[in-house]
């Protein structure tokens, strides 16, 4: 397997920081848009959101801003 040039690794980490904090911005959106829907608890942990409410499926179900904030659609 070759190796990567110098300022292909370069090029490759940077790449790889714009993706994470692309993902970040992601779950962040998730959770704000969770709790401007009234869910008791939208955190973010590691790689996921986590979720916690009363009737949080019908939520999710009937609120269409969840389900883009899931799509990266905000």
């Amino acid at each position: 397997m070759a190796t990567l040039s110098a300022d292909a690794a370069g090029v490759k980490a940077a790449l790889e920081a714009l993706f994470e904090a692309r993902v970040e911005r992601r779950r962040r959106a998730i959770a704000e848009a969770a709790r401007a829907a009234g869910v008791q608890d939208a955190t973010v942990e590691g790689e996921g959101v986590r979720l916690s409410g009363v009737g949080l499926m019908r939520r999710w179900m009937t609120d269409l801003r969840l389900r883009e904030a899931g799509r990266g659609r905000l």
